[in-house]
């Protein structure tokens, strides 16, 4: 059935099938499992979080890893972002499933926003999210809009929150439509028209949120669920990057020509890229890279934990229109 659709995918099309893995940014960190990741064009180096430790690193385009914030306190990190003002990095605090440091009085229980000096690599701020809706929690990505306000995923309260750019906190989005079992609400973008774009890893839906009223919120129509989605990147005002990892692990690129009402998928990677648990995506120097997280060593209790990670180029093929 894969060949059939790749067939109907590529004909017609003179150049041919690639069957290559695309190019790979491999770094030491052992026993990281980083989740997320984020380009900082400044220094033209990349941040990564890690699920097993909590340490954030850096990673030259080279593939050298130093560890750039590290406190066993944090015990995992997942959403990286960038601030707009370039100067300080956020990250997704919390005590999901793969702590090695994890507790009883943390686990399902935490969730952080821990904002960093990038020139200095020291903390500027560390945020407690737990306490603003009742349950269990895990902030799991971010992002900004245009006035620097940071809105953050809970994965399990399956709310989203705000924090302001003076640090004050609130539950900025919770709706019926988000609720269901396990890991929900996932990655989140903004776009500039004034409204978020969040995927939930339980329904597979797309929502989007209007900044104006987060309590309109709507389910983009697509043409197919994306279970197990992770990270979203927007590439500009039309095309949405979404990472699938849980057993599909590939990249899709969405399109929307009605302000994300509806979308189609306009392009996608291949079988033949070989994406090892595809997490979050960033762009860099006009190409998407892609976190393999390798989450799936992490629950094999028989798997003896990596040393070595990577960040991979997404290539997108297009699709017939």
């Amino acid at each position: 059935m894969k060949k059939f659709l790749y067939l109907l995918l590529f004909a017609g099309c003179a150049a041919p099938l690639p069957s290559e893995p695309t190019a790979r940014i491999e770094f030491q960190a052992p026993d990281s499992y980083p989740e997320g990741v984020a380009f900082d064009p400044a220094s033209n180096m990349f941040f990564v979080s890690s699920a097993r430790t909590g340490t954030i690193g850096k990673v030259t385009t080279s593939g050298l890893y130093t560890p750039f914030y590290t406190d066993p306190g944090l015990k995992s990190t997942y959403g990286l972002k960038v601030h707009p003002n370039g100067k300080h990095l956020y990250a997704c605090v919390s005590d999901a499933n793969y702590s090695k440091f994890t507790s009883p009085d943390t686990r399902k229980k935490m969730a952080r926003l821990l904002i960093l000096d990038i020139a200095t690599g020291q903390k500027v701020s560390d945020i407690d999210l737990s306490q603003l809706t009742p349950g269990h929690h895990f902030a799991n990505d971010l992002t900004f809009d245009a006035s620097g306000n940071a809105y953050i995923t809970d994965s399990f309260a399956n709310v989203i929150y705000k924090v302001d750019a003076a640090g004050n906190s609130s539950v900025f989005s919770d709706n019926p439509i988000f609720k269901t079992e396990g890991v929900g609400l996932n990655g989140i973008v903004f776009h500039p028209d004034g409204f978020l774009l969040a995927c939930s890893s339980g329904t597979g839906a797309i929502y989007k949120i209007d900044i104006a009223n987060p309590t309109n919120v709507q389910k983009v129509s697509t043409e197919q669920f994306f279970v197990n989605a992770d990270g979203l990147l927007l590439t500009d005002n039309q095309h949405l990057i979404v990472v699938q990892n849980g057993g599909s692990d590939k990249i899709y690129e969405l399109e929307s020509v009605d302000n994300w009402t509806s979308a189609k998928l306009s392009a996608s990677t291949l079988v033949a890229d070989r994406f090892t648990y595809p997490a979050t995506a960033t762009k860099a120097n006009d190409k998407i890279w892609v976190m393999n997280a390798k989450f799936s060593e992490i629950v094999d209790s028989t798997s003896v934990p990596s040393k070595k990670f990577a960040l991979q180029h997404a290539r997108m093929m297009p699709l017939p229109k």
